[in-house]
């Protein structure tokens, strides 16, 4: 993995941009949310300002002029340089062709699930499968309205590959909440145990031994 001199998304967005034609910020603002990427790039004016002066300090891009228009504030237009042209495009290749591990919040919450007693747990995954449900259905109705205006696949790449991810997340935690709401969960015995003890007032200290002696007597009697 290449580390990059400037590694926020938002600046592959600025330089897509600047590849196409100079642009001014509030131009490349309006275009971006005209394309909705600001469904898969985090895009604020602060951050943009912030990743354009970065990109303009690594030689990425340069100052191509500055208008003014009667009593408006100057504007500072910008075009991409041979050396952003070079790094938007590798940028890309790498994006494309090699996974990176990413750290979605649903991971982070699943991988720290036992600190929550079970039957809490299926309640929000089932809040959450609502959530997903709304989302889903949001888009299948964007999706079909693209079709009906006849957008070419390729522009409505990305939104199908989020609808995809959404559909798969569904159908995962959908599994976990009904296995959590049949008990048939691994290691849900454990997990609900713990959670009974620490109601009935009993020590985390007290509790995690005890479990330590269940799981090692468990491991045991199956080696």
């Amino acid at each position: 993995m290449v580390v990059r001199a400037v590694s926020n998304p938002l600046a592959l967005a600025v330089l897509a941009c600047l590849w196409e034609r100079p642009m001014y910020p509030y131009e490349i603002t309006t275009t971006l949310r005209e394309r909705n990427k600001e469904d898969s790039i985090r895009l604020n004016f602060g951050s943009l300002y912030a990743v354009i002066k970065a990109l303009e300090k690594n030689g990425f891009i340069v100052v191509d002029r500055v208008e003014r228009e009667g009593k408006r504030p100057e504007r500072i237009v910008y075009a991409i340089t041979e050396a952003g042209d070079r790094e938007t495009t590798e940028w890309l290749r790498e994006l494309l062709e090699a996974p990176a591990k990413e750290y979605p919040a649903i991971e982070t919450g699943l991988s720290l699930l036992p600190l929550l007693p079970p039957a809490e747990v299926s309640h929000l995954l089932r809040a959450r499968l609502a959530s997903l449900d709304r989302d889903i259905a949001e888009r299948e109705r964007s999706t079909q309205a693209a079709l009906l205006q006849r957008l070419p696949e390729l522009f409505m790449i990305e939104f199908t590959f989020k609808l995809a991810m959404l559909r798969t997340e569904r159908e995962v935690i959908a599994g976990y909440a009904d296995s959590i709401d049949a008990g048939t969960l691994g290691g849900q015995q454990t997990w609900a145990q713990m959670h009974r003890l620490l109601a009935e007032g009993h020590s985390k200290a007290d509790v995690l031994r005890r479990l330590g002696e269940i799981v090692d007597g468990e491991v045991s009697s199956t080696a």
